[in-house]
Parts: C-alpha cells; sequence; structure tokens
C-alpha cells in the first residue's frame, strides 16, 4: 500500500533560498518521470522524509506532483552534508506499478549461529543486496537464517531464500555473511604455523651444514 507523501511546490533555487528552505525543515528536491510533462522541484518535510528513510526507504510513495496530478514515487537518490550528514537534497523518480525497479534492500541476520555460540564472530560482509522487481514486491528486508552457521563457514548470495518475483543481479558466489574463529584461536593457528616454519628452517640449515662438512672432509 502506497504512503501519502506531501510535497510543495519549489520556486527558489539561489544558494541563499536553499539555506532558509533547510533552516526551515525542509528539504529540497526534485520529482522527474516518464509520465510527467517535465521534472517538478519540491519542498519536503525534513522530519517526515528522515522517518521515512529509517523506516521503509522502499516504500511506494503517492504524491501529489505540483500542477502534474498524483503520481505513485519511490525515493531515487538521497544527497548528504559529508561533515554533519544532514540531507540537502532528494530525488523521486516517479513509477509503473507494472514495471520492475531496481532497489537495495538490507539484509537481516536471523537465529542464533551455531558457531557464534561456540566463541566465533559473525562478521557481516554484505549490508544490503540490490534487487529487481515490481514496486509492490520489494521486501523491506532479506532475512538470513544463520542457525546452523559454524566457526568458519560462510553463506553466499545463491543461499539467500528470496520472495517470489524478486531477483538480485549479482554475483551469486559473492559472500554475505561468515562465522570467524576466535581471536585466540587464530593467534594459536598463526604460532603454530610459524613454529613449523622455523623448525623446516632450521632443519634446511642442519641439512647444508651436514653437506658442507662432508664435503670439506
Amino acid at each position: 500500500m502506497a504512503i501519502a507523501m506531501q510535497a510543495d511546490a519549489r520556486s527558489v533555487k539561489t544558494k541563499g533560498d536553499l539555506r532558509k528552505l533547510r533552516l526551515g525543515g525542509m528539504v529540497p528536491g526534485v520529482v522527474y518521470g516518464k509520465q510527467l510533462s517535465e521534472s517538478a522541484t519540491v519542498s519536503i518535510r525534513e522530519k517526515e522524509l528522515k522517518a521515512l528513510l529509517r523506516s521503509q526507504p522502499n516504500a511506494v510513495l503517492e504524491m501529489e506532483v505540483p500542477g502534474q496530478g498524483k503520481h505513485s514515487v519511490m525515493v531515487a537518490d538521497v544527497q548528504r552534508d559529508s561533515l554533519n550528514g544532514v540531507i540537502t537534497h532528494v530525488d523521486f523518480h516517479q513509477i509503473n506499478m507494472n514495471e520492475e525497479v531496481r532497489a537495495n534492500v538490507r539484509i537481516e541476520a536471523t537465529g542464533d549461529s551455531t558457531g557464534v555460540r561456540e566463541g566465533g564472530i559473525l562478521s557481516i560482509v554484505l549490508h544490503e543486496l540490490e534487487v529487481q522487481c515490481l514496486p509492490g514486491a520489494i521486501p523491506e528486508h532479506i532475512p538470513v537464517d544463520i542457525s546452523s552457521l559454524g566457526i568458519g563457514e560462510s553463506l553466499q548470495v545463491k543461499d539467500l531464500m528470496l520472495p517470489q518475483g524478486v531477483e538480485v543481479s549479482s554475483d551469486p558466489e559473492v559472500v554475505v555473511l561468515t562465522v570467524l574463529a576466535p581471536q585466540k584461536e587464530l593467534d594459536e593457528t598463526e604460532a603454530e604455523a610459524q613454529d613449523v616454519e622455523a623448525k623446516e628452517a632450521e632443519s634446511r640449515s642442519d641439512h647444508a651444514q651436514h653437506e658442507e662438512i662432508s664435503t670439506s672432509t
């Protein structure tokens, strides 16, 4: 179900005017799409936009585009200040509910990993995944059951259970998450490897000295 979002017409374009707009709790934006006669410059309430991005960043929105009637849109791009992270601009893309779109969906680990219970460390390599599907079929998140995952084991994109009609374009071999061995165990393994290497080097040295003595006699 589409979420209603109010968009006000925006005529201000200078840096000074845009700064005043932001200080007033509004975010400048633009709406574009094939079914619009022209791109529309708008302003959105910052509080409303932030709440949307936190909870449903891929939601289908019903927006009254100034001068062009109601349209279904989605957030296409969000620009933020590089220093404080404040939203400075937002792009909305007008969509057709019968045409597939691409969206980044967050990955959410579920369950209690066997490896983690044994002291392993869960490392999430891929936090979100780009999917392609109809706008109304975009999942809020992609659950990944890690219950049977042991130390040293990983789950890849090909292991994910996706809803019907949802596809991914990523390499199926890409690792999504893995359970790492405890740091102490890693240190002990490295120490053992170094000890073996040292003994092999010592053995080679002794052998070389023995050959040298044999040659001299």
